[in-house]
């Protein structure tokens, strides 16, 4: 399936791809081909229509030629075709009155409650408002948790740490996963402190009204690169969702919470098309929870640009030929932002000053992506959900 339910591959499959470190593939008819999206060990996904997925299952490979070379043999040993399999248009006529009865979704519909036992059955509580305080799956978010009817005065960037430093191409599901996730991970731990059982963890897709869930998955990726961490002795690079704290690499989440806990903001530092993939709103609410207070990076994907301001996270742009590579930032830097605490024009500059850990400073200028009047509206209250509350607020008599 899209999304990895079809369940895990076989022990012995999982163990090899692992000690081998074999590039795998799949082939799918859903529609995101992300890496490690339908399996945390398969990084190539190719997407295909229905009856291709069965023709590669047949062949048991993705390295085949479809024209050319037969898919199995029969039998008798001899080499079947997809040409052969391959129904022709008079088929799928003559099969389509059969499959395509639009009475029978008519009746279904009329009453979806009609032979549906198990689905009747469930206990279910009523009143006006849900009841789900003991919920791992819903929850109350904090996005309110400080709210005022004025926005308060926003917080000066000082004395900000690094949580990771990315390439290019950074997607979504890299910055908040949708799939399944293990024992070891900070979302599975935190179910299994609570009694869950590794089989009920299902995925971060379907825990995403639970912010405890997603907030631990945020930037939790099994196959993203943070390249703050060191090399390994082959050239390759640690992947998942690690950062470096103290000298010692540990989970983004205990990270994000150390640096949250010692009074220190947060930054990431990313390449070109930082945010590409597909709108996922909790890219920008995870990175918000987590503390970043920005994101600097070369370019932006323009919707995940928009929900970082959303969530009250500010967007910032190398300029020229500057990159975090070229500055050669490592990790061990502190930041400071003067002036973000202040109403900042759309399209405007900030500088960002770093200093070192032998005490060297170096200032760069950095355009704020901030793009519109509106944009710089949400800034200023802390993102868009405070603004829109605020406005309510205002109208109602």
């Amino acid at each position: 399936t899209c999304i990895g339910n079809a369940g895990d591959l076989a022990p012995e499959f999982n163990e090899t791809i692992a000690a081998h470190h074999l590039v795998v593939s799949a082939v799918l008819s859903g529609n995101r081909n992300f890496e490690a999206r339908i399996h945390p060990n398969i990084r190539a996904n190719y997407l295909a229509s229905p009856p291709l997925v069965v023709a590669f299952a047949l062949a048991g490979r993705c390295q085949i030629d479809l024209e050319r070379e037969p898919l199995a043999t029969d039998r008798d040993g001899a080499p079947v075709y997809l040409r052969e399999l391959w129904p022709g248009s008079d088929e799928i006529a003559a099969l389509m009155p059969l499959a395509l009865q639009p009475d029978r979704y008519r009746e279904r519909y009329a009453d979806v409650t009609r032979d549906a036992e198990l689905w009747n059955a469930i206990e279910t509580a009523r009143g006006d408002v849900y009841d789900w305080p003991e919920s791992t799956y819903i929850a109350e978010p904090p996005f309110f948790d400080d709210f005022a009817p004025t926005p308060a005065a926003l917080t000066p960037i000082e004395g900000a740490r690094a949580l990771l430093l990315l390439g290019d191409s950074v997607t979504t599901d890299h910055i908040s996963p949708a799939g399944a996730f293990g024992e070891q991970t900070p979302a599975g731990r935190w179910l299994a402190e609570r009694g869950i059982p590794r089989a009920a963890f299902n995925s971060y897709g379907s825990r995403r009204g639970n912010h405890e869930i997603m907030v631990r998955g945020t930037f939790a990726n099994v196959r993203i690169r943070n390249m703050m961490l060191p090399g390994k002795p082959d050239g390759s690079r640690t992947e998942g969702g690690f950062a470096l704290l103290d000298g010692r690499e540990v989970p983004v989440f205990e990270a994000a919470a150390a640096w949250r806990a010692r009074g220190r903001p947060t930054l990431v530092f990313a390449g070109e098309e930082y945010g590409t993939g597909s709108s996922r709103d909790w890219a920008a609410k995870g990175t918000a929870l987590l503390g970043v207070r920005a994101v600097v990076a070369r370019s932006f994907e323009r919707i995940h640009r928009a929900n970082l301001i959303g969530m009250g996270v500010l967007p910032l742009q190398f300029q020229g030929a500057d990159s975090w590579q070229s500055l050669g930032l490592d990790g061990s830097e502190q930041f400071d932002l003067p002036g973000a605490d202040r109403p900042l024009p759309p399209r405007g500059e900030l500088t960002l000053r770093i200093t070192r850990a032998d005490g060297s400073v170096q200032a760069v200028r950095l355009r704020v992506r901030i793009d519109t009047p509106i944009e710089a509206a949400y800034h200023l209250h802390g993102g868009i959900l405070p603004y829109v509350l605020r406005q309510i607020l205002a109208e109602t008599p």
